[in-house]
């Protein structure tokens, strides 16, 4: 794992925490989560990705260097990156969370990137911290910068139907699961036809997820190819 990492920790017990989810806490007494290590992760990574867009980009105003940083700081984009780095695989899991396909649920493993961001930062310092994010999420930054919200599938979705004078999406959100474990199905259709559908832990993300199906569909690509 320090391999796909790039970064060879000095405490190793510092890795092993941030990939230990509490599901295993739950099954093994006095285990710790790596949430404290997920929270400052995200902290360190928002720093980050804010500092090197201040500084590659000093002519995009406040409004375009937020919506770069939203593009690259979020569930989403963390799960793509984790899935790249195969995180899932080495990921403590506890037997209901192994068994419902805990090692692929983009919720868990964007939380476990965050927490490796936490961990390298607490073992390197914050130059170690910067040179692996900037590794792992380097292209990304520089592409949402060079398109600002271009990421944003609702936005994106929203002009393609206006380009092809349709009607403007409407979406559908049905909660699932019990309430401290709540999941969110959103459907998006337009002109009355569900064109995408997405799921979240939160409605927001659902939303989004339901927006790229329906954006990754050709036939709401083709008027906005400029975009």
């Amino acid at each position: 794992m320090e391999d796909r990492l790039g970064h060879r920790f000095g405490d190793p017990h510092q890795l092993e925490l941030a990939v230990t989810h509490r599901s295993w806490c739950a099954e093994h007494d006095d285990e710790p989560s790596n949430e404290r290590l997920e929270l400052l992760g995200d902290a360190v990574l928002g720093l980050v990705v804010a500092d090197f867009l201040y500084r590659r980009f000093p002519d995009l105003p406040e409004g375009h260097l937020a919506k770069a940083r939203a593009a690259v700081v979020n569930a989403d984009t963390l799960a793509e990156v984790a899935v790249g780095l195969d995180l899932g695989a080495y990921l403590r899991l506890g037997k209901g969370e192994e068994r419902t396909g805990g090692r692929t649920k983009p919720s868990i493993v964007s939380d476990a990137f965050e927490a490796v961001v936490g961990a390298v930062y607490i073992d390197g310092g914050l130059d170690s911290a910067r040179e692996f994010i900037l590794v792992q999420l380097g292209d990304r930054i520089n592409d949402a910068a060079s398109r600002p919200g271009a990421r944003d599938y609702k936005t994106l979705l929203q002009e393609s139907a206006v380009r092809g004078r349709l009607a403007s999406p409407v979406y559908e959100v049905i909660p699932t699961g019990p309430q401290h474990s709540r999941l969110y199905r959103a459907t998006v259709r337009i002109d009355g036809e569900v064109c995408g559908a997405g799921e979240g832990t939160t409605i927001k993300q659902a939303q989004r997820r339901a927006a790229r199906a329906a954006w990754e569909t050709r036939s709401y690509q083709d008027g906005a190819r400029d975009v």
